[in-house]
């Protein structure tokens, strides 16, 4: 790009296309990811009986929709975001969670099991919560980035746990995501992150348990 060309101004109609745009993709698998390699390359496909595979497929459904939530949070954070470092800090976590989506969705394919069929409600319901967040300020936005991304990595870990021994590609899979989660939360708190009140945590914590139970079984 030529430094001295002015650089195109988006209306409030071009950003809600892009949203739009986003939200279509992340709830309808439109995402391809970046150009990082799939983590599972180099690993067989391992042999899972009927009850190993549906209680995998039920984990990694679970982490897709987390990385639904994360792609929706990001979005609405960025669209209320004030300074634009902050916002493009939020637009490059969000390029980053598309591989997530996108490891997530292969793996699922694997199993022959499907994404939760509940995506597009929190996709809705994270995207608004990100936006208020943001429109709140930026040090509040950032720590909800810190304390959501602490919560996910504490999350993936006892997923990791829980996977039968035998399948490394879905642990691989969750272990660089596990290592995203926690730079995108450093990130954030070196940028200024306020340290959430303890309700707003336990909040948090409520609601990703529900998402969790559901979209394990949906």
């Amino acid at each position: 790009m030529n430094p001295t060309q002015p650089q195109r101004r988006y209306s409030v109609f071009d950003r809600f296309i892009s949203q739009a745009d986003n939200a279509l993709r992340t709830v309808a698998g439109g995402h391809a990811g970046t150009d990082r390699p799939n983590p599972t390359a180099g690993t067989d496909v391992p042999a899972l009986d009927r009850g190993e595979r549906r209680h995998v497929a039920g984990l990694m459904r679970v982490n897709h929709t987390g990385e639904v939530c994360a792609q929706a949070l990001y979005q609405g954070q960025a669209v209320t975001a004030r300074l634009p470092r902050i916002r493009r800090q939020m637009e490059i976590s969000a390029q980053e969670e598309e591989d997530h989506l996108h490891w997530c969705e292969q793996r699922l394919a694997e199993l022959n099991s499907h994404p939760s069929v509940l995506n597009p409600i929190w996709y809705a319901m994270s995207f608004s919560i990100g936006a208020a967040a943001g429109a709140i300020g930026d040090r509040w936005s950032l720590g909800f980035v810190e304390e959501t991304e602490n919560q996910v990595c504490r999350h993936l870990q006892t997923h990791m746990a829980r996977l039968p021994q035998q399948d490394e590609r879905s642990r691989r899979i969750l272990a660089q995501m596990h290592e995203d989660e926690a730079r995108h939360a450093a990130k954030a708190h070196s940028a200024g992150a306020m340290n959430l009140p303890t309700p707003v945590k336990k909040l948090m914590t409520a609601v990703a348990t529900v998402m969790t139970q559901t979209a394990y079984r949906l």
